[in-house]
């Protein structure tokens, strides 16, 4: 380890330890007061992060792994993903998003496109992406050991139309979330092909996850809005920006207010990414009535009852029907 690297886990090993246990030493040189140092707020040590990823990710709010999920799991999630949208297999509570401006489908050319799957967490197959271990162990690093998979995605970027509907705007995951504490919430987002600005790669605001959760609502754009696809009301366009160029079967993990989107897919083909939303089974529910949440919450419920038939259910039913223990002890979601 190199001698920069061994200061660095130092500096650590002093954030880790609580104010009391540390001692300053005397010196002969010019002595200078600092307040006590903080804990790293948005990660434990369990082992598997480096010291550099623990302060990259306090800084930033999100972390690259290369090459975490084989090609071999990729490919059989892709095999079930057109398994789906063929209708050869019929999963209970799945939602099938399609894009408002691409009629020409990859796999059934009578159909809209399908862009996006969310909450597969009845498909075995697609599930079984949530409790890879290798994803888990990085989950563990920032929701603690009781894990619960809250949402999951495989999104299919379908090729612009030229209403520029392939967009995801600018957002914050919370909005959609009526869970807290914020801090033991993480994405895991996985490639499953190479992901780059050509094809609408995630691009983030990095350090954005230290601020607060902002309204949100549907963008003002001439070529209409997918459904669902919510975006931040206000933030600073000029805030620096990081474009998460990636290989087939690397990982992002992110916190839930740090503010991100995707770009216009300008390529011919199809872009696909598989994800979930993992949180503590210690976090707990919030009633988001009268807050910038409630937007979010009356369109879920409209979808529920549209789909189900169900009346005036809570919105946090319907998040504790979708979560599901990947490791540990169910305590509380």
């Amino acid at each position: 380890m190199s001698r920069a690297a061994d200061r660095l886990r130092m500096v650590i090993d002093h954030l880790d330890r609580s104010a009391a246990s540390i001692r300053s030493s005397p010196t002969s040189g010019q002595t200078f007061s600092h307040s006590a140092p903080h804990k790293l707020r948005y990660s434990f040590d369990t082992g598997v992060l480096t010291p550099e990823q623990r302060l990259f990710y306090e800084e930033n709010g999100f972390l690259l792994i290369r090459n975490l999920v084989s090609e071999a799991d990729i490919n059989a999630f892709r095999k079930e993903f057109e398994r789906i949208c063929r209708q050869e297999v019929n999963v209970p509570g799945l939602v099938v998003m399609r894009d408002v401006a691409i009629a020409r489908s990859e796999f059934v050319p009578d159909q809209r496109a399908v862009s996006k799957l969310q909450d597969f967490q009845e498909n075995p197959e697609l599930f079984r992406y949530c409790a890879l271990p290798q994803i888990l162990k990085y989950v563990e690093c920032f929701t603690g050991p009781n894990i619960m998979a809250m949402h999951t995605m495989l999104i299919n970027k379908p090729p612009d139309a030229g209403k520029r509907t392939s967009r995801h705007p600018m957002h914050q995951d919370l909005h959609y979330f009526p869970f807290r504490p914020t801090d033991r919430i993480v994405c895991a987002w996985t490639a499953m092909e190479r992901v780059n600005r050509q094809n609408g790669c995630l691009v983030v605001l990095p350090g954005t996850h230290k601020g607060t959760l902002k309204e949100h609502d549907y963008p003002d754009w001439e070529g209409g809005v997918n459904k669902m696809y919510h975006g931040v009301r206000d933030y600073d366009p000029d805030h620096p920006r990081v474009y998460v160029e990636m290989e087939k079967g690397d990982t992002v993990f992110f916190h839930p207010l740090l503010i991100h989107g995707s770009g216009m897919n300008q390529t011919q083909g199809f872009r696909k990414a598989i994800s979930c939303h993992y949180a503590s089974s210690d976090c707990y529910y919030i009633d988001v009535r009268g807050t910038t949440q409630e937007n979010i919450e009356n369109e879920v419920k409209e979808l529920a009852e549209k789909k189900y038939g169900i009346n005036d259910v809570a919105f946090k039913d319907t998040w504790a029907f979708r979560g599901r223990l990947v490791q540990g002890e169910r305590t509380t979601l």
